[in-house]
């Protein structure tokens, strides 16, 4: 990114991923003009402590960019994050959830089309569905609830534009076991290390679906963020993966955050109530670390032990 002082939209800024990318540009690019759009459906004011910019309260379903903006060319932006959307997957409104995803999408390209605005843009990993080995870009998506057909529509259209325009820049991410500071106000959504940590904070078994041979690519918000600010250097269009690029199974998860906590809880096997649910998550990172220059810094040791130190102050197992 070559301008110091760039102007930046990012919707679902007060979510998770989005906080953690507002602050980190904001400490990036110092003379940044940065605006946050948020909802707070998913969101939450406190992730923003410190924040120096401007945010508009408004639900991008409806959202009339021209009149909140004006005229494209004249707003100026150099790019836009859009991680805004509907993540809680329990939520079987299927109206809802592929209305508000895709029609948020829709309308944000149309403003950005005129003066071919970068967008970086959140899709996920769980548009893989059901996979046993690393997933790649080219994989056919296979979604398995709604919340993932919304993604698949959200990347058909993207790559369309990006196709019918060549000189327009669109990067889609998809992300992988997301977890870190700022995302406790999800509840129920929020990560496994979030959850288990709670329950051996309080002196309880960590409690994982039998037998904990499920695996994850669990990565640190941390790296996420990071991929997710190249993008802004990306040549060309794409959809790229952005994930540890490693799989590692619940006990293995246990192991560390037993580790990382000082103690020594044996998990508390329970039976999986999902009848959709991804066993194996693994990126394949060739590609995003070809286009976007991404090296994940986290290992799950790593990443697992900078958040218990967030979370709960200095004084964890190194």
């Amino acid at each position: 990114m070559a301008r110091s002082s760039p102007n930046f939209i990012i919707t679902g800024g007060a979510g998770f991923i989005g906080s953690n990318l507002t602050l980190a540009l904001q400490e990036k690019f110092p003379d940044a003009r940065l605006t946050v759009i948020d909802d707070f459906r998913s969101g939450n004011f406190k992730n923003l402590a410190g924040y120096r910019g401007d945010f508009v309260a408004q639900n991008l379903a409806t959202l009339d960019w021209r009149e909140k903006f004006g005229d494209p060319a004249a707003a100026g932006f150099d790019a836009i994050f859009h991680l805004a959307s509907i993540t809680d997957t329990t939520l079987h409104d299927q109206f809802v959830q592929v209305h508000d995803n895709v029609e948020s999408f829709r309308r944000l390209l149309n403003f950005a089309h005129p003066t071919k605005t970068r967008i970086i843009y959140a899709s996920s990993a769980s548009t893989y569905g059901a996979v046993t080995q690393a997933s790649v870009e080219s994989n056919r998506a296979a979604p398995a609830n709604v919340y993932s057909f919304s993604k698949v529509i959200m990347d058909n259209i993207a790559m369309r534009e990006a196709r019918e325009n060549p000189d327009w820049i669109i990067i889609g991410l998809r992300y992988f076991n997301v977890y870190g500071p700022r995302e406790a106000h999800k509840g129920v959504p929020a990560s496994m290390v979030y959850h288990l940590s709670r329950q051996m904070k309080a002196g309880q078994r960590p409690r994982i679906f039998k037998h904990g041979e499920q695996k994850r690519d669990f990565v640190y918000v941390k790296d996420t963020v990071e991929g997710s600010i190249h993008a802004l250097d990306a040549k060309t269009s794409g959809i790229y993966n952005l994930g540890s690029g490693q799989a590692r199974s619940f006990n293995e998860l246990v192991d560390v955050l037993n580790k990382c906590l000082c103690t020594s809880f044996q998990p508390d096997y329970i039976d999986n109530p999902h009848a959709h649910y991804q066993n194996f998550t693994q990126a394949d990172l060739t590609n995003v670390r070809s286009a976007l220059d991404y090296e994940p810094r986290f290992s799950l040791k790593d990443g697992v032990r900078d958040y218990m130190q967030w979370l709960y102050g200095e004084g964890q197992a190194s």
